[in-house]
């Protein structure tokens, strides 16, 4: 089957994005590593996939795979390059959109500066809702990591993440907590790692080991989570400048069962078509 596609980046985060609307798109596992293999396929962080909604109150259906194959629920630069796509494709008119994923609602909104703003949703803390193994729920949980006790914050995005706040970002071992975070048996769904370093109230920097993924130049839910759980700490104020390697994304967050706000870059690198 040959199927035609889209790739993207949202600050270096980057995808191949399928129109699922106007041509049939039925990926294996198998097939979605194909794709993102950067020696053997297209390359990419995750692959998106574009649908016509399952429901009235939206737009579109937004499914996301990760590198690996798997299905994960929620992805925050894709979802800047999902309105940008749907718009550039012609797929939609509008400027704003809601749009199923796994997890809820989003809501991405292409501004005139060509910046996308997406609505994230509200950030979820009870533990059964993340998933994460805890007792109740409090700002931060003690993690045993090899012979570390690690000070962890824990939220989920739509998607589950656990925030370590660090001194120095350049020589953070992200490479080897990264990987026993994400497949730590307390999470028994994995997890994202983000590893922040608070420079201001304002502004932070950001690493995150994405589940499924590996580290990945940027990460829009983790950006979020990473600033939800430092205002929730009092180390932070929004809105809040993240820098990742691949660039600045603005999240913004009024507190409790308030939604999160993302604000970020969304690029086409080319079009192809591959054969599978």
């Amino acid at each position: 089957m040959k199927l035609r596609f889209t790739k993207m980046h949202g600050l270096g985060n980057d995808f191949v994005v399928f129109d699922g609307i106007s041509q049939t798109v039925a990926l294996t596992p198998e097939q979605c590593r194909r794709i993102a293999d950067r020696h053997f396929g297209v390359g990419c962080d995750q692959i998106l996939l574009v649908e016509a909604p399952t429901r009235d109150d939206v737009d579109f259906r937004y499914r996301i795979f990760n590198a690996d194959g798997g299905e994960v629920e929620q992805c925050g630069n894709g979802a800047r390059c999902f309105v940008r796509f749907v718009h550039d494709h012609g797929l939609t008119d509008k400027t704003a959109i809601r749009v199923e994923t796994a997890a809820s609602v989003i809501e991405p909104h292409l501004l005139d500066s060509g910046l996308v703003r997406v609505n994230m949703g509200v950030p979820r803390f009870a533990p059964a809702e993340i998933p994460f193994a805890a007792e109740a729920e409090t700002l931060s949980y003690p993690l045993k990591v090899g012979q570390h006790v690690l000070e962890i914050a824990v939220l989920s995005m739509g998607n589950p993440h656990a925030v370590l706040r660090v001194n120095d970002l350049d020589s953070a071992p992200v490479d080897i907590l990264g990987p026993a975070i994400e497949s730590h048996s307390r999470f028994p769904q994995r997890v994202n790692a983000g590893f922040m370093q608070v420079l201001t109230p304002h502004d932070i920097r950001l690493r995150v080991y994405e589940r499924g993924a590996g580290e990945t130049l940027a990460c829009g839910t983790g950006a979020c989570a990473a600033a939800v759980a430092g205002i929730r700490q009092g180390w932070l104020t929004s809105p809040v400048s993240v820098h990742t390697r691949g660039g600045d994304l603005v999240i913004e967050w009024a507190g409790k069962d308030q939604p999160v706000y993302m604000t970020g870059p969304a690029e086409t690198i080319f079009e192809g078509e591959i054969e599978l």
